[in-house]
């Protein structure tokens, strides 16, 4: 007697559900493998792949049907590894698991099997995901501390120019010559500190706070460019926009692939760019008043 017939049509709609990301997951696992040089979390990849492909055969004892990958989506999740690291893909995948979890419960009653999954999945992946020690969230502070630095100094100044000079090309000229002064500067500065600290990998340090604030800059000076040259009010709206995105994107990166809270931060970060943007924006009133410069 096939197990399908020993369950409901529910639960059989379930178990294939969980059937096919099972066997897709496993596919963006072993892809994923291929791509870390680091031969720990190479291997460690690549057992988890073994262990979603061994829960994808039991579950086909009970679905009678064997399944393909989802071919776009172990594309989209190999893009966002390239672009954002595999241990922040593996994290939401983790936290879709968890969601799925729940329905490991319903099918208890009927499918036997469907406890030692739901173990697997509660802990010994879980365990596993926690020993990946992927190069560039080493660098995390680093990376905070150029995009903050970007955020406030270059939010600030932008702001404050925008009223001062009211002209999105003069603008965005002062703002790209402070953004890369402040960039090799940032940089340098880091690289100092991790070096008097006795940190070995002082230039990578230095390299990613540099990266996230030239990044940021150019992120910011953009709408000042893209604008005409009188539409500085436009430019200003579009800037903080951007700077909130910039915020919401990196805080949320951040708190997946650190595990840290999400709220908090995003709030702190974005009231103390805007707040610095606002206060600039008014000094640039009043030097443009007092001073009486009208270009």
């Amino acid at each position: 007697m096939n197990s399908n017939t020993q369950i409901s049509e529910k639960t059989r709609k379930t178990i294939l559900k969980l059937q096919q990301n099972e066997i897709t997951e496993h596919a963006i696992y072993m892809n994923l493998s291929k791509r870390v040089k680091k031969k720990s979390d190479k291997e460690i990849l690549q057992r988890i792949g073994r262990e979603e492909k061994m829960h994808s055969k039991l579950w086909s004892k009970y679905t009678n049907k064997d399944l393909k990958p989802e071919k776009f989506k172990v594309f989209i999740y190999s893009l966002l590894s390239i672009l954002l690291g595999y241990t922040f893909v593996i994290k939401i995948m983790e936290k879709g698991e968890a969601i799925s979890l729940n329905k490991y419960e319903l099918l208890m009653d009927e499918v036997p099997e469907a406890n030692k999954v739901y173990l697997d999945e509660q802990k010994h992946e879980k365990a596993l995901i926690e020993m990946l020690d992927e190069d560039r969230l080493q660098y995390v502070g680093s990376m905070v501390l150029g995009l903050n630095d970007a955020l406030v100094e270059l939010t600030g100044t932008l702001a404050g120019l925008s009223f001062a000079l009211q002209n999105n090309r003069l603008v965005a000229l002062s703002g790209l010559i402070t953004g890369i002064s402040a960039t090799l500067s940032m940089a340098s500065s880091e690289y100092l500190s991790a070096r008097s600290e006795g940190n070995s990998d002082a230039k990578k340090s230095a390299f990613y706070t540099g990266v996230m604030y030239i990044f940021a800059v150019i992120l910011l000076v953009l709408p000042y460019i893209v604008f005409p040259s009188h539409k500085y009010i436009h430019a200003l709206i579009t800037m903080l926009i951007t700077v909130v995105i910039i915020i919401l994107a990196f805080t949320y990166y951040i708190s997946v692939a650190k595990d840290l809270p999400f709220k908090k931060r995003f709030i702190e970060m974005s009231t103390i760019s805007l707040s610095v943007a606002a206060l600039s924006f008014i000094v640039g009133v009043l030097v443009k008043h007092f001073l009486g410069i009208d270009i």
